[in-house]
């Protein structure tokens, strides 16, 4: 409607009232960007979300056994790229679901899993092309998650080179940007103002650059629990190692912090540019609600990167996040300012600590 307010919430189209609830428990802003959506992209993106979350809670449960959880998995992947599985496989994965979901200590994931079999069935609503594209970046993350889960197994492990940790975050998050931008291009012709070639490549970027905010933010956390994305060949240019890095992210100790910084620095100078490159990709949209759901993760990247930087190496001994004032400061700036390619780019650039503002 000509007239609806701009953070207008939309129901999401595919989805019951129960699972519109689930959507927005296991994540809250990017249920937010799926409701901003056109409603034809609405449901492929919100059952995909739904489908990857699920994995994902299976894969980042470190707390249950790894032999139970690759089993899972591997059963959930099956179902997602084969709907006509064997009634054995379903009753298997049905019964292994609600025991996984049983053992969940959060309300919300809990809450995913046991509605699992209701999720599924979803896929089907889709359009054939669409289900293709579902089913394909479910196939990327899952091979992601698996890895994950194969490379860090008891104990402290790390990445070893700069070349896995670029497979993994494309893997995980950067194909998603190309999922977005085929569907965009399949179902809103013109929707962009570069060629969709331009349009896959920085999707893809800004995906990756998601996924490495996400590492950086959520180092400590990770490295205490046994994974080190800091690739193990790049630590040891300043002279450390995975094991250095976790006692650091415990202790604080500032010898082995001070060391990492030329290397925190160059991690998010790299996240910055991806960033960046997302937010050229928003800037090239014309739609304005697809404008908006795609600049939110870039805006508040650019101001947790902000926030990492002020924080320096001390990030990892502590949780790093945009507070919740200024996240409502921002809309009420973008609402101001109609989500015009202007406002959202200067907002980036504020966000991101320009100082010529």
């Amino acid at each position: 409607m000509k007239n609806a307010p701009l953070f207008q919430r939309p129901p999401s189209p595919g989805l019951s009232p129960d699972q519109r609830r689930l959507l927005r428990g296991v994540s809250r802003s990017f249920d937010l960007s799926i409701r901003l959506l056109p409603n034809v992209l609405q449901a492929p993106v919100a059952i995909g979300y739904l489908l990857a979350r699920a994995t994902d809670t299976v894969a980042d449960t470190t707390a249950l056994p790894l032999a139970e959880r690759q089993v899972l998995l591997a059963l959930m992947t099956q179902a997602i790229a084969a709907p006509d599985m064997s009634k054995e496989h379903h009753s298997e994965l049905a019964r292994l679901t609600q025991s996984f979901a049983a053992q969940q200590t959060d309300p919300h994931e809990r809450a995913l899993m046991q509605a699992l079999p209701q999720c599924l069935p979803l896929l089907l609503t889709l359009s054939t092309k669409d289900q293709a594209s579902v089913r394909q970046v479910l196939s990327h993350i899952t091979r992601g998650q698996l890895l994950d889960m194969a490379r860090f197994g008891p104990g402290l492990h790390a990445l070893q080179t700069e070349a896995e940790l670029a497979d993994y975050t494309w893997l995980v998050a950067g194909c998603v940007g190309e999922f977005w931008t085929e569907l965009c291009g399949r179902h809103l012709p013109g929707y962009a103002r570069l060629p969709q070639e331009d349009m896959m490549r920085i999707g893809r970027q800004y995906g990756m650059g998601l996924q490495r905010l996400n590492i950086v933010r959520d180092a400590g956390a990770d490295l205490a629990a046994g994974r080190c994305y800091w690739p193990a060949k790049t630590l040891a240019t300043a002279g450390l190692t995975p094991a250095l890095l976790a006692e650091a992210a415990q202790s604080g100790r500032a010898d082995t912090l001070q060391a990492l910084a030329p290397l925190y620095n160059q991690w998010l100078d790299h996240t910055q540019s991806q960033l960046a490159d997302g937010m050229r990709y928003t800037l090239a949209l014309k739609p304005l609600r697809l404008r908006l759901a795609s600049a939110l993760p870039a805006l508040i990247g650019a101001r947790t990167v902000t926030l990492l930087r002020q924080a320096g190496p001390l990030a990892l001994t502590r949780r790093v996040k945009m507070p919740r004032h200024e996240m409502r400061g921002l809309m009420g700036r973008i609402a101001l300012g109609l989500a015009s390619p202007a406002v959202l780019d200067k907002q980036f650039r504020r966000l991101s600590g320009d100082t010529r503002l």
